[in-house]
């Protein structure tokens, strides 16, 4: 979905030749990802920053073709909203320093971006708390017609309206742009074939614990909701599910049912049997390894861990974690990254399948709810835990799987200290803008210009006022 598309309109023929060609092209996928060497090569990371953009008084600023255009930048890209923008990170070697280097890249783009924001500014964060119901028309979407394609794809399979109740708030609204109110930190791997299988089943067991310590996202339309509401509201606000999909087990937005027993295959086979077509775009000047109908399909199914192939150089499948909050600060979201693969490293050492998934199921979303005082199972551990404990049990763990990925120790303890001191604290970002919050008088505008001065320091949140 990253590239724009020539039209917002397409017929039921080309849905039709749409659902044909992502069909013969699993068949193509399956080849390709079975051919000795096929991916081969040294672990890369990456990641892909959202923001939002902001006026001076800390309110959504519905200009991100102006700061795009400003920039000049070809790391930065529109998103769904016009008052977000996203940065595409620089890949990575998983070895070296990736760490120091990321979270330099992370602060260098957030500052660019900012001082392009004319009257205003940007900063990264799970959901902006200045956000209203008015907010979300259908002028918020942004200018592409890759945006209005989808809105129009999803509205063809869902007439119902989307309905989002997250505790005591109950909205009913008619288009996808209610999506706009999240802004993610998304995280890449590259993985050979061989290795998909246990590395993507060890970051949905990873999450839970890490989504606990980063909470970041807990206000959405003046109420105080989850430690990470984005976890919900996502999944309710692109849910295409109206009467007659029901039986369909898994949302668009969606944690997953069950383990990966095989390869990556399985899961383009699923989002080819369960989901239907939303953006049918075809394109005929295509090699055959690139499998254009297929991925763009795939962009269009937003599972929290989900699979990427990549037909670049010859090609290669990557992991990509996308349940992370954006910000608070580079050295928070630094930091995530490195405890959310070096615990994904150490549990892909182990096979996860015979493990009950509803576990890891049922960590997510406990962890979305209650952040470090989420009460989380584990495996080999009797009985539950208390997220915080369990962060701090578990960080060893990450640590030498980093160190055995080849990453340095200097980079690798600087990066999950935030963690451990954070979690020691209980000090996420979600803790400090309730914290704020309360201390301005319920002020959120205020919050959000004291949010951002903070963000721009880099320095990380259990370290702010």
């Amino acid at each position: 979905m990253g590239r724009d598309l020539d039209k917002e309109r397409f017929s039921e023929a080309e849905y039709a030749r749409f659902g044909e060609r992502i069909r013969e092209q699993l068949g193509t996928l399956r080849e390709l990802l079975d051919t000795p060497g096929f991916g081969q090569g040294p672990a890369t990371i990456g990641a892909e920053l959202e923001l939002f953009l902001v006026d001076g008084q800390g309110r959504p600023l519905p200009r991100n073709d102006e700061v795009r255009d400003a920039l000049g930048d070809p790391r930065v890209v529109l998103e769904l909203g016009r008052f977000n923008i996203e940065v595409n990170l620089t890949p990575l070697p998983l070895a070296g320093a990736p760490f120091e280097r990321m979270g330099a890249e992370i602060q260098e783009t957030v500052t660019k971006v900012d001082a392009a924001v004319e009257g205003g500014g940007a900063l990264p964060i799970g959901i902006l708390p200045t956000l209203d119901a008015e907010d979300f028309t259908i002028g918020a979407l942004s200018d592409q017609n890759r945006y209005r394609a989808m809105s129009r794809g999803i509205r063809r399979l869902r007439l119902e309206p989307f309905l989002v109740k997250i505790e005591d708030l109950e909205l009913a609204v008619e288009d996808v742009i209610l999506e706009s109110a999240n802004t993610s930190w998304q995280v890449h791997i590259r993985t050979p074939p061989d290795r998909f299988a246990r590395l993507f089943n060890a970051a949905q067991l990873a999450i839970g614990p890490v989504l606990a310590a980063c909470g970041n996202s807990p206000f959405f339309l003046g109420r105080d909701l989850w430690a990470e509401t984005r976890i919900a509201l996502m999944e309710e606000a692109a849910d295409d599910r109206d009467v007659e999909r029901r039986g369909r087990r898994d949302g668009r937005v969606t944690f997953g049912s069950d383990w990966v027993r095989e390869g990556a295959h399985e899961l383009f086979e699923r989002y080819v049997r369960d989901y239907e077509p939303i953006v049918p775009d075809l394109t005929d000047d295509a090699e055959p390894h690139e499998v254009p109908e297929l991925r763009l399909h795939q962009g269009t199914i937003w599972q929290w861990n989900r699979p990427v192939y990549d037909p670049a150089d010859g090609g290669h499948l990557r992991v990509e974690m996308r349940a992370l909050p954006a910000g608070p600060s580079c050295a928070d979201m630094t930091a995530n990254t490195a405890f959310l693969l070096g615990l994904t490293l150490s549990q892909a050492e182990r096979d996860l399948t015979g493990y009950r998934f509803a576990e890891a199921y049922q960590n997510f979303y406990r962890a979305a709810q209650d952040g470090l005082e989420a009460k989380l199972a584990w495996p080999g551990l009797d009985g539950e835990f208390e997220a915080a404990d369990l962060v701090l049990r578990l960080l060893p763990e990450a640590r030498a799987a980093l160190l055995a990925a080849g990453v340095t120790p200097h980079d690798a303890d600087t990066a999950l200290d935030v963690i451990a001191q954070r979690t020691r604290l209980r000090r996420t970002g979600a803790v400090w803008q309730r914290e704020a919050l309360a201390r301005f008088g319920g002020d959120r505008d205020r919050l959000v210009r004291r949010y951002r001065e903070l963000a721009l320091s880099g320095l990380p949140v259990h370290l702010w006022d």
